[in-house]
């Protein structure tokens, strides 16, 4: 196996800063192709020996570093990401990003409570000349979700957080999303797919990237204007890939818009229920 080393790059010779993106699709396209670059480089790692080596060149002032001057650089992020507090999914890394070029909110299940939405309100509003997008981002085999789906499968389970109202915040936000995403396995597969070994690993992914278009889509709603977009997309522990079913086409492998009313929301959550990876699931 080749050693995988990413590395954090300033010489000192009047490093240029990162370039920004000028719109909500060049961010995408950017955001999507450094989850790519990740992922193909860590499958490099794998292969060999050796070394596969990739460079982030920064502004050092980014990092508080002085050149003989002001060593603060000034809050500058392109994007704010809405992620899963899960440790496995650091955010700036897997989209080959540096410091100050995202601003992160991390939340358990991507839940926009009053703290989240305050926040990411705060980023649009202060960085509006920079920022561009705002993307949720799940992940598979996500913990609060998978909460939620084994409190919908057995409700006797939901008095073990009877003691604990945060917790139960987190989940009742989720378990709607829930109830959907088994409706739409229903509608699309029989009611006896509940019956089939990989259902409730179906339905847990069903649900992360539900809940991660229905978070996307109220983000827009709620700071979207002046160029302001949200997308989605679930980050694969398994593949390091993005999945990310949508309502308009069958790609799946890049960030997407939302839906935006009620018909393209059925028609989402079809695309998600029919999709090849939880096809796959269902065995």
């Amino acid at each position: 196996m080749k050693i995988l080393e990413i590395a954090y790059r300033y010489d000192g010779q009047g490093d240029p800063a990162r370039t920004r993106p000028v719109d909500a699709e060049e961010t995408r396209a950017r955001l999507t192709e450094g989850s790519r670059s990740i992922a193909a480089l860590i499958a490099e790692a794998q292969l060999g020996d050796g070394i596969a080596r990739r460079e982030i060149h920064l502004d050092p002032r980014e990092l508080g570093i002085s050149r003989g001057g002001d060593a603060r650089a000034p809050p500058r992020p392109f994007a704010a990401i809405l992620g899963c507090a899960d440790a496995r999914v650091p955010v700036e890394l897997l989209f080959n990003e540096g410091p100050n070029d995202l601003f992160v909110v991390r939340v358990a299940g991507n839940g926009l409570g009053a703290e989240g939405l305050g926040s990411l309100r705060y980023a649009a509003d202060h960085f509006a000349e920079t920022m561009k997008l705002v993307v949720v981002l799940g992940h598979s085999g996500c913990g609060a979700v998978t909460a939620a789906v084994d409190a919908f499968l057995e409700p006797r389970s939901y008095l073990d957080l009877a003691q604990s109202h945060a917790l139960r915040n987190i989940i009742d936000r989720i378990l709607v999303v829930v109830h959907n995403a088994a409706r739409s396995l229903a509608q699309a597969h029989g009611a006896a797919v509940v019956k089939r070994e990989g259902y409730r690993s179906a339905l847990i992914e069903s649900a992360i990237v539900s809940n991660a278009a229905l978070a996307a889509h109220t983000l827009e709603c709620e700071l979207g204007g002046g160029g302001l977009r949200a997308a989605y997309g679930v980050w694969l522990l398994e593949s390091r890939s993005i999945w990310a079913p949508r309502h308009v086409d069958r790609a799946c492998d890049e960030l997407a818009y939302p839906p935006r009313d009620g018909a393209q929301f059925a028609r989402f959550a079809s695309a998600v229920v029919r999709s090849e990876r939880i096809v796959g699931l269902l065995g």
